[in-house]
């Protein structure tokens, strides 16, 4: 079955043909040109007014529906980027190849990659609003950001005078019938080493490259609270169970993206010829041990080494240690719940990346919260362990939170709207991961905001897929709002 196929016959259908076009550009965040392009493309061959900033972030305006001249502009907001992740083994190049569409059932999906319906199911979603004569609205400005998925720096750049909305709908919830009315903010703490290295006796030695796969990864503000394995922390703990053995460490890398659990680590080790064995009874050992943990959250855990090229050169003693010892302390996971809204995650960390490259050594983690200062403390504490490993630390700008307003009119339109759409109320709530909303919000106080979006899973990982009644529903909800904000009164 093709892309193609896989959506054929699919409601709404211009939704899905955008996603369908979109799906085929390669977009990987801070590579976002060809699908600007695209998106220019589209507001030129609608006849819309639009502008471009440095930064790609694009805002076409499109008129208002016969009658609702009158009533106030709402902006639109999604981002054209998505998280690039692939299984490994897949065979597929980001920066050329069109995302692959499967149908499951009820679910869209993509083989062996990141589906991208974070955000594109966004993005189709405003182009399908603009171009669709049955839906009714008021003035429409679509607000289309850049480079989302690595630290909402399209929104971070946006001009305060890109805008002249009163009220903003962001697409990129991702649970059907939710409404989200917060956020958390975030910053990444990052720790900078120095490689310190040395020449390794060759004789009576082998390597090996040690692998930690078969997680679920996830999210790291979506997927956090799940309790699922961390592989720079099961690396660092198989590291430690072969300390005995005193294997010498040559590379250490792991994860790829600063807002993904890791799903992947490797080392490449070097032992005496005489302890592969022993080598792999203690990995078997541990991967027993991993499962007792997380059999339920990742059930397809899998430690493993292989053999690989002896190195020149590996970590000297003293540099491995301190390495590895802050691996080990280093906490990954949900740090406080919230006093305030039950179920919501208040405060975590996640240890996201190690990489290693022109002599340097980078560990990535970040720190989200609803409540700045606790954020702000977390990462002064990341800050310090890394130092007292001997790494520099270096900090992102971060981005504010979203604070949630109960009483928005906008809010009230859209619990109407979903009462009559879906039948029954939507579930408000905040989330832990970061919107956009937080840094749109600071630049236009008094702009009211709401997210929604269609059920999507597995987002930031190969598993992402997303529920095609869903988005149906999502579509006819979000026209229902559009149409109810600009009645006439």
């Amino acid at each position: 079955m093709s892309s193609r196929d896989a959506i054929e016959g699919l409601q709404p259908e211009l939704l899905w043909r955008y996603f369908y076009e979109i799906s085929q550009i390669p977009r990987c965040s801070k590579k976002e040109e060809r699908i600007t392009a695209y998106l220019e493309e589209q507001f030129r061959r609608l006849g819309l007014h639009y502008s471009r900033d440095k930064h790609n972030n694009l805002v076409a305006r499109v008129p208002a529906s016969r009658g609702r001249k009158g009533a106030p502009m709402v902006a639109l907001q999604a981002h054209s980027d998505m998280v690039c992740e692939k299984n490994r083994g897949t065979a597929h190049d980001f920066d050329r190849d069109p995302i692959r569409l499967v149908r499951h059932g009820e679910w869209i999906g993509a083989d062996g990659t990141t589906l991208g319906a974070d955000n594109g199911i966004g993005v189709a979603a405003a182009l399908a609003i603009a171009s669709d004569p049955k839906v009714a609205h008021g003035p429409l400005e679509i607000l289309i950001t850049t480079d989302e998925e690595t630290g909402l720096n399209g929104a971070k750049e946006l001009s305060i005078k890109a805008l002249k909305a009163r009220y903003l709908l962001n697409l990129d919830t991702e649970e059907d019938g939710v409404f989200c009315i917060g956020c958390a903010g975030g910053v990444d703490t990052n720790g900078v080493f120095v490689v310190k290295t040395e020449p390794i006796e060759a004789e009576g030695r082998v390597a090996l490259a040690v692998h930690i796969s078969g997680l679920k990864g996830g999210h790291s503000g979506v997927d956090i609270h799940l309790g699922r394995a961390n592989a720079i922390k099961l690396l660092a703990r198989t590291l430690h169970e072969l300390k005995p053995l005193k294997p010498r460490i040559a590379s250490l890398q792991g994860g790829s993206k600063r807002n993904a659990i890791a799903r992947e680590a490797e080392a490449v080790i070097v032992v005496g010829a005489d302890q592969v064995k022993q080598v792999q009874a203690r990995l078997a050992h541990c991967q027993e041990m991993f499962l007792s943990e997380f059999k339920t959250t990742d059930p397809d855990l899998c430690v493993s080494a292989e053999a690989t090229p002896l190195p020149e050169r590996v970590y000297t003693d003293r540099f491995a240690i301190r390495l590895l010892q802050l691996l080990l302390a280093l906490p990954h996971g949900v740090v406080r719940m919230s006093a305030d809204m039950e179920d919501l995650v208040e405060t975590s960390t996640n240890l996201a990346t190690v990489v290693q490259e022109n002599g340097r050594l980078t560990v990535g983690t970040s720190q989200r919260s609803s409540v700045e200062p606790a954020k702000k403390h977390l990462a002064a504490a990341i800050a310090a362990g890394m130092k007292l490993a001997g790494a520099k630390v270096l900090h992102s700008d971060g981005y504010p939170g979203w604070q949630p307003n109960l009483n928005s009119h906008l809010l009230a339109i859209g619990r109407a709207a979903a009462e009559r759409v879906l039948g029954r109320p939507p579930r408000v709530e905040a989330i832990h991961a970061g919107l956009e909303c937080g840094l749109i919000g600071a630049k236009y106080p008094g702009m009211e905001m709401l997210s929604l979006g269609p059920t999507i899973t597995g987002a930031h990982s190969p598993d992402e897929r997303v529920h095609i009644p869903a988005v149906e529903r999502f579509y006819r909800l979000l026209a229902c709002i559009l149409d109810d904000l600009s009645r006439p009164a």
